[in-house]
This record gives structure tokens, C-alpha cells and sequence, in this order.
């Protein structure tokens, strides 16, 4: 049986790919490069339009392995029902961290600083002083406290925040200190002068950011997401930075992209960069490195890594 292995990188630019599958580059194109049912290993296209890398997959009858080159893998999931079982789905841990954590800084930067006004006032040739907020003695609060949220911890360390209190699924102890469940973000929201959501996108946290949590939000408070749109009710976000209560940088939006005329784009105190958390200069060396190791567990039959679920296996 032929063995394909489908890549969104073309195979000649990736060192070190062990010998022995037909490699088969793939980045979302309308033409396959092969018969799907001859794919035992998918590493989906990166950065396409919803739908893209999900259209392979029902005609994959031989697929063992699906591979993400981003941090969530909520694109893909509708596709999973379509497979046999016990194909594994890995995301791309350790790859979008450095990326992620340092446009996370520069959102609570350029936001807290005033930039985009500073760029506006370029623009008109002005100058325009003023006296504005630091990072330095800050409260944050991380929600979504995996590796991406740790980097992002990292990063903050030399700005001389105040406190950083951790929020992931599960309660844990880290060298840094505790992480909180989620249910204890009614109490720790109220102290918090920034919110950066890093969470992946479940059905836990698809819209976990509603009135409510915004209402427990201090006023003067600045939400930064990283993480996926939808995790933030749109409307309940625009009610609350029209008030001129809080500010947000958002990376990401539901929808997105944000279409031209959405109020999003002129609120107050908003802003916002096209989902650019990931893809910059750090991207592909990172990535290369994650297919070639995966792809040498996965042909050496060793554990992969990052291992999201298995198809056909009983949550828990």
C-alpha cells in the first residue's frame, strides 16, 4: 500500500525528513496531489480560510495522524467524525509560543501607551503629549494558562508588573506559583488592570467572555485576546468599550475577518490586529522542527507528541 505523506511545506525545504513515505505537498490548492485514501499522515494547511484543510479529510480512509501547525485545532475538529478511529490529532505546541507571547506585549504596550493614537497623530503631522498608563505595577491576569500563557508570563517578568494570577482549566502548581480553575474567575477578575485571554477555543470557553465576566472587569481595565474570537461575546464587548469602561486589543474577533462597517473597528479604546499572533519569521523553523520529529515518532511507531485527542476514544 502506498504510504503518502501530505505537507502544507514543500518536502525539498524541510531538512532532516526521515526516508520511506511518498511526501506530497499540499497547501490548500483546489487539486489534491494524490488520492487522500493513501494519506496515512496529515499535517493540515496553515493560516487558510475555514473549510480548507477540513475538504481531504472524509476521503482519508488510511489517515493515522493529523497534525496542526497552529495552537487550537477547533478548524479542523468538524472534520474528525468523518475519520476512522484512532487517528490521533496533535497541535502545535511549541511552535506559536515566542510569536504569540511577544505580540500579546506589544498589544498591552501599544494599547496602555496610546501608539495607535501616536500613529494617528503622525498621520496629521501633530503633536500630541499626554500622560499615560505603564505596564510597571500592573495587575494581570492570564486566562488560559498552557504554554502560551507561560510564555507570555516570561515575557511580563522584566516590565515589573505588580502580580500575575494564572487561570487554566484545572487547578495546578507551577514553579511560578498556583494556576486557578476556571471557576475562580469571578473573584480574581475584579483585580485585574489586564486580561489576556490565551485560552484554546472549547465549548467551555466559546463565549466565556460575556456581560457577566466583563461586568467583573475594574473599570480602566484592558482585555487583550490571543486566543480565538469567539471566546468573546462581540456584543457584549462592544457594549462595554462604547461606555468607554474598558479597552480591548483583540488579535482575533467573531467574526473574522472583521468585515469593513463593523463597529468594532472605530469603538474606543479598540485595538486590533488580523490575527497575526502566529505567522511571522519564528513560524517556520519552529514548524519544520515539530513535522520532522513528529514524523520520525510516527514511523518509528514512538509516542507522539502533543496529542490533542483520539478519534474514536471516550472523553473523559
Amino acid at each position: 500500500m502506498t504510504a503518502d505523506v501530505w505537507l502544507p511545506i514543500p518536502p525539498d525545504e524541510i531538512e532532516g525528513l526521515p526516508e520511506g513515505p511518498d511526501y506530497r505537498f499540499w497547501d490548500g490548492g483546489e487539486d489534491f496531489p494524490a488520492d487522500p485514501a493513501d494519506c496515512v499522515f496529515y499535517a493540515v494547511p496553515y493560516m487558510k480560510p475555514g473549510g480548507v484543510g477540513v475538504r481531504p479529510m472524509p476521503l482519508m480512509r488510511s489517515v493515522r495522524v493529523v497534525q496542526t501547525l497552529s495552537a487550537g485545532t477547533d478548524h479542523v475538529e468538524p472534520g474528525l467524525e468523518h475519520l476512522p478511529a484512532g487517528v490521533r490529532l496533535c497541535n502545535a505546541r511549541g511552535v506559536h509560543e515566542a510569536s504569540t507571547a511577544e505580540l500579546a506585549l506589544t498589544l498591552i504596550l501599544a494599547s496602555l501607551r496610546g501608539i495607535p493614537d501616536f500613529v494617528r497623530a503622525q498621520d496629521k503631522g501633530e503633536w500630541r503629549g499626554g500622560f499615560r498608563p505603564a505596564l510597571a505595577d500592573k495587575n494581570v491576569l492570564i486566562v488560559g494558562y498552557g504554554s502560551i500563557g507561560a510564555a507570555i508570563e516570561d515575557r511580563l517578568v522584566p516590565f515589573e508588573v505588580a502580580r500575575v494570577a494564572r487561570v487554566a482549566r484545572s487547578a495546578r502548581t507551577t514553579e511560578r506559583g498556583p494556576v486557578h480553575p476556571l471557576t475562580d474567575l469571578p473573584s480574581l477578575l475584579p483585580g485585574a488592570d489586564v486580561v489576556v485571554l490565551s485560552t484554546p477555543l472549547t465549548g467551555s470557553t466559546r463565549h466565556l467572555v460575556d456581560a457577566d465576566f466583563l461586568a467583573r472587569m475594574k473599570d480602566g481595565a484592558l482585555l487583550v485576546n490571543v486566543a480565538r474570537g469567539a471566546v468573546v461575546d462581540t456584543e457584549a464587548l462592544l457594549t462595554e468599550v462604547q461606555s468607554g469602561r474598558v479597552t480591548a486589543a483583540l488579535d482575533v474577533t467573531d467574526p473574522e475577518p472583521l468585515p469593513t462597517g463593523h463597529p468594532l473597528w472605530r469603538a474606543p479604546g479598540v485595538l486590533i490586529s488580523p490575527h497575526v499572533g502566529g505567522p511571522t519569521s519564528a513560524f517556520l523553523p519552529r514548524a519544520k522542527r515539530l513535522l520532522v520529529d513528529q514524523l520520525h515518532r510516527f514511523l518509528n511507531q514512538e509516542e507522539l507528541g502533543n496529542v490533542i485527542l483520539v478519534t474514536g476514544a471516550e472523553s473523559s
